[in-house]
């Protein structure tokens, strides 16, 4: 399916939240997540189903002053 992620097109065989994470490479690393402009707690990410032309944004915390 095609997304928009951190507002690059791609495509992804994944269709959880969580699957997409693991896809990109973040693992088990602390991020923010949000789709189609909501935000998508962590606890809930193994069951948000994501479907094409979601535009999702993963967000790291910087550290920092």
């Amino acid at each position: 399916m095609n997304i928009l992620l951190n507002g690059q097109e791609m495509t992804t065989q994944a269709t959880s939240l969580s699957e997409l994470l693991e896809e990109q490479g973040y693992g088990t690393a602390k991020v923010a997540t949000a789709v189609n402009g909501t935000l998508a707690p962590a606890s809930m990410r193994h069951e948000h189903k994501i479907t094409d032309g979601d535009q999702i944004e993963i967000v790291a915390p910087m550290q920092g002053g």
